[in-house]
């Protein structure tokens, strides 16, 4: 696997059928990981087969990984719906990203761990205006896809290093 892409499901905090076809793992409004329908390794070649299709063109090598949130949010004038991020899902969702990084041996950058909304002007692959992830808790108003993305991927290092620090106090 090439990189983990990073989704929220724009449904309730309860992690639907849908969502568990389209999505490799699936953090719940409680922070409940929930396993898709597909193993990340079914995303390695596209071509025949049944894949986990989360990312307009770029599913092949990728991981999806969403949270079940942001029912009814509204981009400008910005408005995060009846069910916005919740922090406690955004912990479970940073530390189960950190978690496949580690085991997919996939390093933190801006090209390899990334939102939707990153995707179109960072690999420069169209993506029919996605704006998930622009928000998260604390903010006002969405912000700009790459910073926002920046503050996730530290939130996934920081978790990385509290993983590496745990395993090797064991």
């Amino acid at each position: 696997m090439k990189r983990i892409i990073l989704h929220w499901t724009a449904g309730t905090y309860n992690v639907s059928a849908l969502d568990r076809a389209h999505y490799h793992f699936i953090v719940a409004g409680d922070g409940t990981v929930i396993e898709g329908d597909l193993r990340p390794e079914a995303n390695r070649v596209i071509g025949g087969g049944r894949y986990a299709a989360h990312t307009r063109g770029l599913n092949t090598g990728s991981i999806g990984v969403a949270m079940a949130a942001m029912l009814g949010a509204r981009e400008r004038p910005f408005d995060a719906g009846a069910f916005p991020i919740t922090p406690v899902q955004l912990a479970a969702f940073t530390d189960l990203v950190a978690e496949l990084a580690l085991t997919y041996k996939i390093r933190v950058t801006r090209k390899t761990v990334l939102t939707h909304a990153e995707v179109q002007p960072t690999l420069n692959v169209w993506q029919r205006g996605k704006w998930d992830i622009a928000w998260l808790p604390g903010m006002k108003a969405t912000g700009d896809p790459v910073t926002v993305g920046d503050r996730l991927r530290w939130l996934v290092e920081e978790n990385i290093g509290q993983i590496t620090r745990e395993s090797v106090a064991v």
